[in-house]
């Protein structure tokens, strides 16, 4: 009915086949317990393949601090501070 938009890469699908191969055996054969540790391995590969994306949290962060030191330069280009401003800014973790 729908569409994927995105194809299966070759390792869903060793995943996908892995699984639907354990629905004919029953959980307590040792091949299931093989197929499953398959599986396993399988999920780790394709959590290492796939790319790691910012968290919101740490966006809004930089964004906060990107903000902050063009308030800092702004206000020192407009008038004189005799004090260092950049301790305000918040490092990174």
């Amino acid at each position: 009915m729908f569409l994927d938009p995105k194809p299966k890469s070759e390792l869903q699908k060793a995943i996908d086949e892995a699984i639907a191969s354990m629905r004919v055996l029953p959980p307590t054969s040792d091949e299931y317990a093989t197929i499953m540790e398959r599986v396993t391995k399988l999920q780790k590969l394709k959590e290492i393949e796939s790319p790691k994306r910012i968290s919101p949290d740490t966006m809004l962060t930089v964004g906060a601090n990107i903000i902050g030191i063009w308030m800092i330069l702004h206000h020192e280009q407009l008038n004189v501070v005799t004090s260092k401003a950049l301790p305000f800014v918040k490092k990174a973790q």
